[in-house]
């Protein structure tokens, strides 16, 4: 567990397995650890800290699988987009067997590192399909509208002023289907809701969202659906509800936030592993994995909510999950650009 700043001389000493004319040896090798069943050799690479949410979760399901002894990780964060591709390329030259991480900023130029290290499996969070004719490289993404409809339903339920307010990075697909979810979901407890909607053009910029909040409750917004940082530390400030995304962020708002979607990313790590040591890692789409009938997505706990949620708006989420689960209700998939209503 370390993280990998390579150093021209750091790098050097790294890929001393790299000597001229040993190349395909180099291979060899490595494939017979992966086939003895020794510890892969795992990096990650992200754009991001690694304390941002989204990124949060790989970090995590990486370090479990570390923590069990089926990987050696080590990893990379607040990686720009134009140093992106030269990192990979460093980790990959090192001996790492899987290289996981984001690509949406660089999808052309992550691929073509890919191509140039075919015995490399490359795992990345991306808004395109994978290339059959690129074996190497899976592709993820992060698909809990399935709970993200579920937090809908209990915002719609709670909000007495009817006016909703979202903050969330860029309107890309991966954004955009969770908010469009979680509006379905408010909109069949509270028909006569409205929206407020605000992407602040970044991944990680707390104060820029916290502004945003600001704009949406002075607006009449009496919940927040907090898809970035900050949003909770206004509703928090201003005595309103949050709705949390992707990590349980109620132990550190334990009034503001009722209830969060959550992204498990342990069943698309172990099944990419798994892939790695048998040999049959291949260009698949990873991203169902993320659903709820896999383990992928769950709603949290109520937490310090539980006996502040009416009874009967719970007995409704409660029951509506299970119609999910069960297959007997399916939450639409909707990628378009969620715009304000109010």
């Amino acid at each position: 567990m370390a993280r990998l700043e390579l150093s021209r001389r750091e790098f050097c000493l790294r890929s001393g397995a790299f000597v001229a004319g040993l190349m395909g040896s180099r291979w060899l090798v490595r494939d017979a650890a992966v086939a003895q069943g020794t510890k892969l050799k795992v990096a990650g690479v992200y754009t991001v800290p690694i304390e941002q949410q989204w990124v949060s979760r790989i970090h995590k399901a990486l370090m479990t699988a570390q923590e069990r002894g089926d990987i050696d990780y080590t990893w990379s964060e607040s990686v720009s987009n134009t140093d992106y591709p030269r990192v990979l390329r460093q980790y990959a030259e090192s001996g790492v067997q899987l290289l996981v991480g984001e690509v949406f900023g660089v999808e052309r130029e992550a691929r073509e590192v890919a191509k140039d290290y075919p015995k490399v499996s490359f795992l990345m969070g991306s808004s395109l399909k994978p290339d059959p004719a690129l074996s190497n490289f899976a592709v993820f993404d992060n698909y809990i509208h399935e709970p993200s409809y579920l937090m809908g339903m209990v915002a719609g339920g709670l909000t007495r002023s009817k006016i909703i307010g979202m903050v969330g990075g860029y309107p890309i697909p991966e954004v955009n289907r969770l908010m469009n979810a979680f509006m379905a979901g408010a909109r069949e407890l509270q028909p006569e809701v409205k929206f407020l909607v605000t992407f602040i053009g970044s991944w990680f910029d707390p104060p820029k969202a916290k502004e945003a909040a600001f704009a949406q409750i002075d607006a009449g917004a009496d919940i927040l659906y907090a898809e970035r940082f900050g949003v909770s530390d206004a509703a928090k400030e201003r005595g309103v509800l949050a709705i949390g995304n992707v990590i349980d962020t109620q132990p550190d708002y334990p009034e503001t936030v009722v209830v969060s979607a959550l992204w498990h990313m342990e069943p698309t790590i172990d099944r990419a592993i798994a892939a790695v040591k048998a040999g049959e890692f291949k260009a698949e789409d990873y991203g169902i994995y993320s659903m709820m009938k896999y383990g992928g997505s769950s709603l949290s706990d109520w937490g310090t909510f539980a006996d502040k949620v009416p009874a009967e708006l719970k007995a409704k989420v409660m029951q509506r999950q299970a119609e999910i689960l069960a297959g007997s209700f399916v939450v639409a998939i909707d990628d378009s650009e969620p715009k304000s209503t109010l």
